[in-house]
């Protein structure tokens, strides 16, 4: 059964309100660079200052910034310059050589090693001809009552030119007390002394007291320790010598180049 209201209800009726407009928004665009001005006072000086006249200009700097107030492209260079130089040398450490100066240090490390080298080996220029030169003549030596070292070379011999430094020391100590001959084997004048001593080898060292008799011979490349210490006992006038009879590294007597005699009276 449908009920009826006897009041029905009436619904309002609104009109369209009027539209008022709205003014235009201006959207500043980030992107846009705002120009901000400067003032510098510049003061002007003179070569002869007066003090009642002085003068100031002013001069307007115009430096352009965006609205974000972002640096410029030189502003943003100094700091990553600055941070890579902070970077490639940290603060409190030292800064390493560079590739020169390594260079350098290895080229004066190996010339030093290089003279040193020398040095020891040759001491300075010492030769055979220089041994020569302080040798006694033979037949000086038997006859001066002094014990005899005598050694037997060739200027071929690379043994022989080796061992001069070493021989020069050992005579440098004790040409006082004993006398050092030199006899070049390859002079025929030495054949019957060759013989006499036996040399088959060189440089082949002959040690005698002072009567002219052999105590003991070393040949070859060996230590300086054992021409020192006959030597030695040469020189306190030991009847026998600690190293009779040793043998190193020689050149063969045999190969020997034979030459006339240039001078009769030269001992070597």
């Amino acid at each position: 059964m449908a009920c009826f209201c006897p009041r029905p209800i009436s619904l309002n009726r609104f009109g369209p309100s009027p539209q008022i407009p709205q003014p235009p928004r201006i959207i500043a665009n980030p992107q846009q660079r705002v120009k901000r001005t400067r003032k510098f006072i510049t003061l002007a000086c003179q070569t002869n200052p007066n003090l009642d006249d002085t003068s100031t200009k002013e001069r307007l700097v115009v430096e352009p910034s965006n609205s974000k107030g972002t640096s410029s492209p030189q502003d943003a260079a100094a700091p990553s310059s600055s941070s890579s130089s902070s970077s490639s040398s940290p603060p409190g450490l030292p800064e390493l050589p560079n590739k020169d100066t390594n260079r350098k240090i290895a080229i004066v490390s190996i010339l030093a090693a290089w003279g040193l080298f020398l040095s020891s080996r040759l001491d300075f220029g010492v030769s055979l001809k220089d041994l020569t030169a302080l040798a006694l003549p033979y037949e000086e030596a038997l006859s001066n009552g002094k014990p005899t070292v005598v050694e037997f070379y060739a200027d071929w011999c690379e043994v022989c030119r080796e061992l001069a430094p070493d021989v020069y020391k050992v005579e440098q100590q004790y040409k006082d007390q004993v006398n050092f001959v030199m006899l070049n084997v390859d002079n025929t004048k030495w054949e019957q002394e060759l013989d006499e001593f036996g040399v088959e080898g060189i440089p082949h060292f002959a040690f005698l007291d002072k009567d002219g008799n052999e105590e003991g011979n070393v040949v070859g490349r060996l230590p300086r320790k054992y021409l020192l210490e006959n030597v030695d006992a040469l020189a306190r006038g030991e009847n026998s010598v600690p190293h009779a009879r040793v043998m190193g590294q020689y050149s063969s007597a045999e190969a020997r180049k034979v030459h006339q005699v240039v001078d009769p009276r030269s001992h070597g």
